[in-house]
């Protein structure tokens, strides 16, 4: 698989503050990478840096072969950002801005025209190409903010909340068109929408306090989504003594005088045994679910206990 991206040892200091703290990471072809983390964690300084707008302090950023400190031009050639204001010239028709960003992109001129054709309709943009870009919905401008974004073919686009303050609708389009564009690019997307990270990336990266303090599958993430515990319903329940003595249970959680909470050993589902249990003693099960965590809840779980294992960074 190849590499387009190489991030090593990334660090942005503010005065005496750690905006981003050693962080290294990396982006393959045909992926797209989920960054997250909360307000001030370091993420918009990140995609400065990685989008060649700010110089990290430390650290090297490889692009599809490129140094894009020592080479940057030529690195710079390879990458394609929205920011989380789309740069939009919003006097100009779509298509006058788009032929302005193929010639800054340094397009062949014998190219332009096809060039901007293609991601006009990429992007769903052929009904709306001579209209004024200030006279366009929200979701319509950010279509256009990505279109500017891989009109250059880039191997790796950036694309920092690209669906914010959009509708329902207007957010199924985004995605929509997101994952088309990661048919032939790598996209790093950053997003505060959790569940638009399961929605379209391969791989998720969790950032606090300037350092990268998660870094997994979609799979990985959502094993963390399952809780060690039960949800059980008997209308002729036993003891909780009983339920206690179950292979594997740690705890027995009373909600009300026929549902439990059960908490086990992750090792050591008691399932089967509670199935059992329930037949042969006549324990009337009427309801037996998995507890999962949401996606928030995993967030959060990783945030607070990274916190816990470490000094704030000043």
């Amino acid at each position: 698989m190849s590499t387009l991206l190489i991030a090593q040892s990334l660090s942005r200091y503010f005065g005496d503050q750690h905006a981003v703290n050693n962080v290294s990471f990396e982006i393959h072809k045909g992926e797209v990478l989920g960054f997250l983390g909360p307000n001030g964690a370091g993420k918009s300084t990140t995609m400065k840096m990685l989008s060649g707008n700010l110089a990290p302090n430390r650290g090297e950023i490889t692009i599809n072969g490129y140094d894009l400190l020592t080479e940057p031009k030529q690195a710079k050639a390879q990458i394609g950002y929205l920011p989380e204001q789309p740069p939009l010239y919003k006097e100009l028709t779509v298509k006058e801005f788009l032929y302005f960003c193929a010639q800054i992109n340094q397009i062949d001129s014998s190219r332009i025209k096809n060039a901007t054709d293609t991601v006009i309709e990429r992007c769903g943009l052929t009904d709306v190409t001579h209209r004024l870009i200030g006279n366009l919905s929200k979701g319509y401008q950010q279509r256009v903010g990505i279109a500017q974004a891989i009109i250059h073919t880039p191997a790796v686009v950036i694309l920092d909340e690209p669906t914010s303050g959009l509708d329902p609708i207007q957010i199924r389009e985004i995605r929509q068109l997101i994952r088309d564009v990661a048919t032939e690019h790598s996209v790093i997307l950053s997003t505060h929408i959790l569940p638009e990270v399961k929605t379209l990336c391969d791989r998720v990266q969790i950032i606090n306090q300037g350092q990268l303090i998660f870094s997994d599958t979609i799979a990985g993430l959502e094993h963390n989504m399952h809780a060690s515990s039960l949800l059980l319903t008997l209308n002729s329940p036993p003891d909780i003594a009983q339920l206690q003595q179950l292979t594997g249970v740690i705890t027995v959680e009373s909600l009300n005088s026929t549902r439990f909470k059960l908490h086990y050993q992750p090792d050591s589902n008691p399932t089967q045994e509670l199935l059992n249990r329930a037949v042969t003693e006549n324990w009337q099960l009427t309801e037996l679910s998995p507890e999962q965590h949401s996606l928030e809840d995993v967030f959060m779980n990783i945030i607070q206990q990274e916190s816990s294992t470490q000094e704030p960074i000043s």
